[in-house]
């Protein structure tokens, strides 16, 4: 029996060239797949150190913080005290408030960490957190619609006694409304209008907005004030109160924010220079996104781009 020899035949040259392409097309994915392994190692090592910088962070943020205060800012306070603690779970924010506090002075010896006031103290940290615009209001049959901040001045400290002096149409004898002293709104309307203690004698004092309402919108010669956003709210709920243009500027969110519109008064922490951890992540949080939003509720958030949270623990 003849064995006949075997003979590879030959393949065309397609034949070959497609068979190298598919061997230059699995090359190709071998590589791409020694990538893709070292990206996955990258990212695994990315997160590793993002889990262990977070949970330090976590760690550092225990701890309690004292606030105190004493004008009309504690309900955003407690709020903002509430979601700072949800998003910290090892902290915990006690919240003081009282008439008779002198808040510096607490802050200074250590017995509070944070002070919530209107202006700056010597010695201690300040940091504006907000704006509070302070609107003037007269009954809305008055037909005085604007005023100078001159004007204003002097309405509120006693000069001008009779309507009559700024229209011959308005008639009838100024009654002022003020806020106690013990107030924030107070020193605010004061030092906007450089009527430092000069206020008038005459005065009625009423503590609430809501009393202020309702005695301006109840007489036709009265003149009050109160926070800008709480004014906007009742006019727009048809309370009969206008609220008057000062120097030709429509008291408003974007007037107070450029400066514009003159009549208002910050919102401020007063820390100490060296301030806890724990108080600076409180005072970062405020100026965040998330707690600007919460301010915004009652009071006018900051026009520029706030610090970021990091920029302010590291200080």
């Amino acid at each position: 029996m003849m064995l006949m020899n075997y003979v590879r035949p030959s393949l065309p040259i397609a034949f070959d060239l497609r068979v190298g392409h598919i061997f230059d097309e699995v090359f190709r994915a071998i590589e791409g797949l020694r990538w893709m392994r070292q990206l996955c190692w990258t990212c695994l090592f990315l997160l590793s150190v993002g889990l262990v910088t977070a949970t330090a962070m976590a760690e550092e943020l225990r701890g309690n913080l004292v606030v105190v205060g004493r004008g009309p800012e504690r309900p955003m306070i407690e709020q903002l005290a509430r979601a700072f603690e949800k998003a910290h779970l090892g902290t915990a924010v006690d919240i003081k408030w009282s008439h008779n506090f002198r808040i510096a002075d607490m802050v200074t010896s250590g017995e509070a960490d944070l002070a919530v006031a209107d202006r700056e103290e010597a010695g201690l940290a300040a940091t504006t957190i907000a704006w509070d615009g302070l609107a003037v209001i007269v009954n809305f049959s008055n037909p005085i619609k604007e005023v100078t901040r001159q004007q204003a001045a002097a309405l509120f400290s006693g000069r001008i006694l009779d309507w009559s002096e700024l229209n011959e149409r308005a008639k009838g004898h100024v009654r002022v409304v003020l806020r106690p002293d013990d107030q924030n709104l107070t020193a605010g309307l004061e030092h906007s209008l450089g009527i430092v203690s000069a206020v008038s004698k005459d005065a009625e004092h009423i503590r609430s907005d809501q009393q202020v309402l309702s005695h301006v919108s109840g007489r036709l010669d009265a003149i009050g004030y109160l926070s800008l956003k709480a004014a906007l709210e009742a006019v727009s709920y048809g309370v009969p109160v206008r609220i008057l243009l000062i120097d030709e500027v429509e008291p408003g969110k974007p007037a107070v924010q450029s400066g514009q519109y003159t009549l208002k008064r910050p919102i401020i922490f007063l820390a100490h220079k060296e301030p806890t951890f724990v108080t600076k992540a409180f005072i970062s949080f405020a100026l965040s996104p998330a707690g600007q939003h919460i301010l915004d509720e009652m009071y006018i958030p900051l026009a520029h781009e706030p610090s970021s949270p990091a920029a302010l623990l590291n200080r």
